[in-house]
């Protein structure tokens, strides 16, 4: 008997251990964290904005309910352009955007969304996760009360819609078009006159003449958008955007009150989210041109020449940016230091058409 009680004491003694050797920061812990998430993009829109509203179903579950998601439309919560803002000030607890929207806030910023002639999304992901591109993106964020995580990327663009044919840079003197990021300061190079206008504003203000001519995406938004209406002329490629990173903005308190378990959850959501879009990107956009051809439209490719020449004005813009704004120059710095190192298996890795 008295052996009998030696072992249930040890018995109970080591399940006490146990017990408070179990960390705190667990699934059993958890609390329920409710996230309104104001989009720069509205929720029907091909990859830019379904990926997002993918969010809400795909959190819910990996975090078993404990973490929720609520999508809301552009303008809802906050304007489409005034996201950061209010997920700096936290009006909202997330948001859904891409990073080259904050032009004017942080101009370092935008090489954390689409690069002109800049990397194509294998090497874009490749330098973001494993040559410092996450650090520099985490460091720069979270000095603006932001946590944010790479959700997605996206195909390459066209670069633009036009209702006549463009034969030369001049043809770009004096043209209102609206143009998105750092393609934008190339397009200021050449003459024209680029403009910011948010998606659901672009048909309306390309059909009554407030621009002449748009880019804004790849084939299945575009087409969706309906710019074939007014512009027959379509050009490729998208030299100001070759693939396009997308994030989930969150403020640092909502994220900071999130246990271990359930961030490394929504990590996970946004890497399948990644998964999905290089996926599913490069799945719809030979339907959706086959649609526009039989409407009409008329694809074009840039000369060399051209390209060649847009290229060099990018690289003004690129010195420029980088001599005004010390962390845009790092960013910079760390992005082209990659693409050198990995140019020798870019060159020799991958058939050539």
């Amino acid at each position: 008997m008295k052996k009998a009680i030696v072992m249930l004491v040890s018995i109970l003694m080591l399940t006490s251990c146990g017990a408070e050797e179990t960390p705190s920061d667990t699934p059993s812990d958890t609390k329920k964290h409710i996230w309104r998430m104001t989009s720069t993009f509205t929720s029907t829109t091909p990859l830019l904005g379904t990926l997002g509203k993918q969010m809400e179903t795909k959190v819910n579950l990996m975090t078993g309910g404990t973490v929720q998601i609520k999508f809301h439309e552009p303008g809802v919560l906050a304007p489409a352009f005034e996201t950061f803002d209010a997920v700096h000030y936290g009006a909202v607890e997330a948001g859904w955007s891409t990073a080259g929207y904050w032009a004017g806030k942080v101009p370092a910023l935008q090489l954390f969304s689409s690069i002109p002639f800049g990397p194509p999304a294998l090497e874009y992901l490749a330098w973001f996760d494993h040559g410092g591109g996450r650090e520099l993106y985490q460091e720069i964020y979270h000095k603006h009360n932001i946590h944010a995580i790479l959700c997605a990327v996206t195909p390459p663009e066209s670069s633009g819609w036009y209702r006549q044919e463009m034969n030369s840079l001049e043809d770009f003197k004096n043209l209102k078009i609206r143009f998105f990021g750092l393609g934008a300061k190339v397009m200021e190079k050449i003459g024209a006159s680029p403009q910011l206008i948010a998606g659901g504003e672009i048909f309306q203000a390309l059909e009554l003449g407030t621009i002449d001519a748009t880019e804004y995406a790849f084939p299945s938004v575009d087409l969706k958008l309906g710019f074939y209406q007014v512009a027959k002329h379509n050009y490729f490629p998208g030299w100001h955007q070759q693939s396009t990173l997308f994030e989930l903005m969150v403020n640092m308190d909502a994220w900071q009150a999130l246990n271990s378990t359930q961030q490394a959850q929504v990590e996970a959501a946004c890497s399948d989210n990644i998964r999905r879009s290089l996926a599913e990107g490069e799945a719809t956009q030979a339907k959706a041109m086959a649609k526009l051809q039989a409407k009409g439209v008329e694809f074009h490719i840039w000369p060399p020449e051209i390209l060649a020449k847009l290229k060099g004005h990018w690289q003004a813009v690129a010195m420029e940016l980088s001599e005004a704004d010390p962390d845009f120059k790092r960013v910079w710095q760390s992005l082209q230091k990659f693409r050198a190192e990995y140019k020798i298996w870019s060159d020799h890795g991958y058939l050539k058409d």
